[in-house]
Order: C-alpha cells, then sequence, then structure tokens
C-alpha cells in the first residue's frame, strides 16, 4: 500500500520538466496489443499502477507482458477469454481489453470495470455499439459476459455522446471484424488518434481518427510494431497548474502547448506567463493571479474534464472570484473538502465548483479521493503555508510516475512515508 506524502509549501517551483507518455494512450495501446498475431513494443512507458494492472490482465488471458528498460513488450495469442476479476475491478479501462478477446476468442468475460468515484460511468455505450457488430452480452450481477455466436460484423453506430472509452472498444472491435464501420459522433481527443495509428502501423485499416466520423475497413490479420505513444497533456497540465499555484518558472518539455492549450490559456487570463514552442511550453509566476471568471470542461477541445480539479487548486490562490463546471461527471469535484480543510473559500453546487478570494491556504491533513483530486491537493499544499500529510496516496499512483521526485527536483519539499505496518522501519525521504 502505498505511504502518505508530507509535503512543506511555500515554495516555488524552477527547472524543466519531461513529459512521459500519455497514460490515456497507453492503456488502450495494451489492449489492442491483443489484436496482434505478432510481439508489440511500447516505447518510454511510465511505470504506473494502471499499467500494471493492465500487464497484469495481458497475463490472465495467456500472453507474455513484461517490462523492458523503459518499454514494454506483449507476445503471445491469448488462450483465456476470461479476465482477472482483481485488475479488472479496479480500473475502468480494463473494460477496453474486451472488444479484442472477443475477436481473437469470440468470448470475454470480466467483472465490471471500476476506477475513481467521481460519478456513474456506464457502459451502455460500449455495449450498445458491439450488439450492433454482432455482440451478445450477458449481464449477471457485477459479471459480464460477451460472445457473438454469428461471428462479428462492420456496423453504422452513431454515439449520442463523444465517449472516449467507447470509441476506443468500438475501433478495436471493428478492426479485425467482416466488413466496414462507420462510427458518428465519435471522440476527437488525440489519444483516438494515437490508437489509430497504432491500428495501421500494424496493418489496420482506420480513417478519420480525430475527426467526428470514424471508418474502419477491417481486415483478418493485424501484426505487431514498435510504438511510441503520446504525451501526457494531463500530466503536462498538472505541473502547470502547480507551478502556476506555487509560483516559479517550470519548463515542461516534450509535450506540444496544443495538446492542452485550454490549460494554458486560462493560466494566461490568471497572470501567468506563457511561452509556446512546438514541443515545449514554459510557465511563469511571479505576481498575482487573478480570477478567470466562469469555466467549463467538455469534449475535446475543450477543457479536459481530467484538468478541472487541477485548475480548481489554482483558482484557491487567485485574488478573485472563479468558478470551474464540469459538464462530464457530477462528483469532478470530490477534493474541495480537502480545499476547504486547508482553509480556502470554496463550494460545490451541483457539478461546478466555486472559489472566492480571502482564504489563507495553512497545510493539514488531507485525503486523496480520485487519481485528478489527489493531484489537485498536492497542488493546493505546494501553495499553503506549513506542512500537509495526503493519504489515500495510491489514487495518485495510478496516473502519476515519480510525482513527488519530479516536484523535489523543481524545489518542492516533498517526503514520502514508508506504509506502516512494513517490513522495513517507517522512513522519509526529502531533498533539503
Amino acid at each position: 500500500m502505498a505511504g502518505d506524502y508530507i509535503i512543506t509549501g511555500g515554495r516555488p517551483l524552477n527547472g524543466t520538466v519531461r513529459v512521459p507518455a500519455a497514460k490515456n494512450s497507453v492503456l488502450p495501446l495494451l489492449a489492442a496489443s491483443l489484436l496482434c498475431s505478432g510481439p508489440v513494443r511500447l516505447c518510454g512507458v511510465p511505470e504506473l499502477a494502471d499499467v500494471a494492472e493492465s500487464l497484469a490482465l495481458l497475463r490472465s488471458a495467456g500472453c507474455t507482458a513484461e517490462r523492458q528498460g523503459a518499454d514494454v513488450r506483449v507476445d503471445g495469442v491469448p488462450g483465456s477469454g476470461t479476465l482477472a476479476a482483481g485488475p479488472a475491478g479496479r480500473m475502468r479501462a480494463s473494460i477496453l481489453f474486451c472488444a479484442p478477446l472477443l475477436a481473437r476468442l469470440g468470448r470475454a468475460q470480466t467483472v465490471l470495470p471500476g476506477g475513481c468515484r467521481i460519478g456513474a460511468r456506464p457502459i451502455d455505450l460500449h455495449l450498445a455499439g458491439l450488439v450492433q457488430m454482432g455482440a451478445c452480452p450477458q449481464l449477471e450481477g457485477e459479471r459480464l459476459l460477451l460472445t457473438a455466436p454469428a461471428g462479428r460484423h462492420g456496423a453504422d453506430i452513431t454515439l449520442r455522446f463523444p465517449s472516449v472509452g467507447a470509441t476506443e472498444t468500438l475501433l478495436l472491435a471493428a478492426a479485425l471484424a467482416q466488413g466496414e464501420t462507420t462510427l458518428r459522433g465519435a471522440a476527437r481527443e488525440p489519444e483516438i488518434e494515437d490508437l489509430a495509428a497504432f491500428l495501421n502501423r500494424c496493418g489496420g485499416r482506420v480513417q478519420g481518427a480525430g475527426t467526428g466520423t470514424v471508418r474502419v475497413q477491417g481486415v483478418r490479420r493485424l501484426h505487431g510494431c514498435s510504438f511510441a505513444p503520446l504525451p501526457d497533456r494531463v500530466t503536462a497540465a498538472t505541473f502547470a497548474c502547480a507551478c502556476a499555484a506555487a509560483g516559479g518558472r517550470v519548463e515542461l518539455a516534450g509535450c506540444a502547448p496544443r495538446l492542452y492549450a485550454p490549460v494554458l490559456e486560462i493560466l494566461e487570463q490568471m497572470g501567468c506567463g506563457v511561452v509556446r514552442r512546438s514541443d515545449a511550453a514554459v510557465i511563469t509566476r511571479f505576481g498575482r493571479l487573478y480570477g478567470p471568471g466562469r469555466v467549463f470542461t467538455g469534449a475535446y477541445p475543450a477543457l479536459a474534464t481530467d484538468a478541472a480539479p487541477l485548475l480548481a487548486a489554482v483558482l484557491l490562490c487567485a485574488e478573485g472570484p472563479g468558478s470551474i463546471e464540469d459538464v462530464i461527471f457530477e462528483r469532478r469535484f470530490g477534493c474541495a473538502a480537502g480545499f476547504a480543510a486547508l482553509g480556502s473559500r470554496v463550494r460545490v453546487e451541483g457539478r461546478t465548483l466555486y472559489a472566492e478570494p480571502g482564504g489563507t491556504l495553512q497545510g493539514t491533513v488531507l485525503e486523496a479521493p480520485d487519481l485528478r483530486g489527489g493531484a489537485a491537493l498536492m497542488i493546493a499544499a505546494l501553495a499553503a503555508q506549513g506542512s500537509s500529510r495526503i493519504t489515500h496516496t495510491e489514487f495518485i499512483d495510478r496516473g502519476y510516475a515519480d510525482f513527488a521526485q519530479k516536484l523535489t527536483a523543481l524545489g518542492g519539499q516533498i517526503a514520502r512515508e514508508t506504509p506502516r505496518g512494513a517490513d522495513c522501519p517507517k522512513k522519509r525521504t526529502s531533498k533539503t
């Protein structure tokens, strides 16, 4: 179990961070490797808890899935259509592994996926599209069984909402299906384009990824390849917001600013300096922060829902009011209780978080409610006076590799305690 973070705030951040490969791209790419009849190598994959769970799912299906240095290699034909219940139940992205297993084995069985507690995350769009392509889902309690007695075929599918997960599931299902699939109302996120590029590199025929209409001509076989996932725009946004809250100058290298443009634009409105380069951005904040007014999330290219709590942490440091409404998830701001415990003047009404000036951030004990909410509490703790302890850090580990070490290298003062009950004595590591 992960140890608590101990953060001493009030120190500006200065330096350079290289943005790693995107978790939200790596996970569907690992699922897509099940479709391939040859080895797949994903380059520069960060060591995240969700990646480890995905490798466990691949091994439970009968594949060889292992780390080789900074890369991940997947090989072997899946021999089992049943995903391990533990990893599947702990990770939302486990649903993505079902369509490839159905394609290769004609059967996929899993438990309903878990993940962060940020609101309803139904899989009805996934299942409705799969049914149109010939799948027969059977849901018994927490158990989901997918079969395709008459085979799988292309279909003309219209999503009522541009769901990223459903778009990925249906791309994976269509890659080896008979005939052509047209997916209308598709999600346009960069991670969708990355998945399509991978499938095409392996011999697939996907057109239109990154637009609202994607067409897939099914092929009989996909081969393996070596592929470098795109950089993590949410991680880039996290460090940008950390610099805005704590102050200082941080360069985010290896990630095109266009991938998280809404975050950078809002930080500029609040008084930060932003210098954009082709594959990097420099964030500076040496003066006051101003309230941004009303901010809304939305489907790409609008502000990403994952960035909402991160920006909310910056709002706590502003001299004017601001609000963020998340139109995707109804419980996105589970971090608000932690913000209030730090001394900020925040409230949540429905899907909107409101922040008023006048609060003084003082360190305290905080509980990470979910992945991005936990990162938001770390950002707020960096801006607070005194020391904060953040518990339930296993949520943060799902999406950030070496998070504390990278913040420490920028000048933050962060220690991580050895979990209680561990075999070795409790100790701390920190930078002085």
